[in-house]
């Protein structure tokens, strides 16, 4: 990705720190203001991603040279963009964690130049794969031990946000994606059924059953609601048989429209009357937690679910109040005193306190040299001089984190209860160090 991909004012401070010859280490952190009204938590992705931008960021001679072009910038920033490495350190909150407002999920520890000019970059990547991942940890609540699949590559805003849904939703538990790249760049499990237009393209819905299966025998799963769902579950147990002697199992049907309540009831009591119990029903069309929730409470016999748009658009929440903000520099503490934006000073870290049944009980935000605290701490560093300290953990240890993460939630947030809320405590020397910035600043 191009380092030009950041906004004009970044390469514009830049300039005027170079200017002013402020470039001593500055501390910025990455955090979350508030939760949207129907979030009671977020869950931390992208940090791979993260880091290898801060990793590989450089800027070709091309860029330079572009940048000289536009007669904007003199030669000392785009000398400095020439060699430009990003030298810093990183801490951050593993991906896969449960986190709350004004806690950090990431701390960069740079000279101030380098610092600055990563914020916009940084933001992009976290709070979208947050963003998602936090989207997909509420539907995987809204039906346990159901199957998920990211549907929604089509709908999302741009084609690396389509990808980055589906590893942030894989994060979060979801079995898979439709997203061929996902499986190629990630090892994402994909998966695919048939649109309508297949079925559409024949004259005969049953012959489109066949053919397919015939076609596409692993994993078979065949679209029943392009004309009549309940005529098209007949055709599939009068089917079943014939494909069987071919060596294919007819896996799952999906059902994409209609009252998916009612409907998943018929079928599968058709299915059951042809000897077929162990074709699972698979639904999709327009879903999101909410209509997921209701349908196992109706007790819908639905084996699982392809989600797309209310995944990656995050549509009830599309967007989080993130923000990156200098918090120390030039070894002095900083914080920003704006109405409705005011952060808390210098470098943090959250401690998290358990309860006796191992559910997580509250958290305390402190500063990073405090004396230990009880319980756990989140952030942990992972780059140093500008270079990861472990090989990244993988994805499938990421999830196990998630999972373990979801199920140690109080009820009323894993309920998905409206209002539910979570204790953050800010400690004591937090609260005395942003008293003594406002002195020290008069304010």
């Amino acid at each position: 990705m191009s380092p030009l991909l950041t906004d004009l004012y970044q390469l514009a401070m830049m300039e005027a720190y170079l200017d002013r010859g402020q470039t001593g280490t500055a501390v910025f952190e990455l955090f979350m203001r508030r939760l949207p009204e129907r979030r009671g938590f977020l869950l931390a992705a992208g940090l791979e991603q993260a880091l290898e931008y801060l990793e590989n960021l450089r800027f070709s001679p091309e860029d330079v040279a572009w940048l000289a072009s536009t007669r904007r910038f003199r030669p000392k920033l785009l000398e400095y963009l020439a060699s430009f490495r990003f030298t810093g350190d990183v801490h951050a909150i593993p991906e896969g964690t449960v986190f709350f407002p004004d806690e950090p999920i990431l701390r960069v520890t740079a000279p101030l130049p380098q610092a600055q000019l990563v914020e916009s970059r940084l933001i992009n990547i976290v709070h979208y794969q947050s963003m998602i991942a936090s989207k997909a940890a509420r539907i995987m609540l809204a039906a346990p031990g159901k199957m998920m699949v990211d549907f929604g590559f089509r709908r999302a805003h741009g084609a690396e946000a389509g990808l980055m849904a589906a590893r942030a939703s894989y994060v979060a538990g979801f079995a898979g994606t439709a997203t061929v790249l996902a499986e190629q760049r990630f090892g994402i499990p994909i998966f695919g059924t048939m649109a309508h237009s297949f079925i559409q393209a024949h004259d005969d819905e049953a012959a489109a059953f066949e053919h397919f299966a015939l076609s596409r025998p692993d994993n078979l799963t065949l679209l029943i609601d392009t004309y009549d769902t309940e005529a098209a579950a007949r055709k599939v147990v009068a089917l079943a048989p014939r494909v069987k002697a071919d060596g294919i199992t007819i896996r799952a049907v999906r059902i994409d429209s209609g009252d998916l309540i009612e409907l998943s009831r018929r079928v599968r009591r058709i299915l059951n009357d042809g000897g077929l119990s162990g074709i699972a029903i698979f639904a999709s069309g327009g879903m999101d937690e909410d209509t997921i929730a209701a349908m196992m409470r109706a007790g819908a016999p639905i084996d699982g679910f392809g989600v797309g748009t209310s995944l990656t658009t995050s549509f009830d929440a599309p967007s989080l109040d993130c923000a990156y903000k200098l918090e120390e520099y030039g070894g002095l503490a900083r914080r920003k005193r704006s109405a409705g934006k005011v952060t808390w000073p210098g470098r943090k870290q959250v401690w998290r306190v358990s309860g006796a049944d191992g559910r997580f009980a509250g958290d305390l935000l402190s500063l990073e040299d405090d004396d230990r605290e009880p319980g756990e701490p989140l952030i942990v560093p992972v780059m140093r001089d500008g270079r990861r300290l472990a090989a990244p953990p993988t994805l499938a240890d990421i999830r196990a984190r998630s999972a373990n993460e979801l199920e140690r939630l109080p009820e009323p947030l894993r309920r998905l209860e409206p209002g539910a809320s979570y204790p953050v405590r800010v400690g004591e020397r937090v609260i005395k160090l942003a008293a003594e910035f406002d002195r020290r600043l008069g304010l």
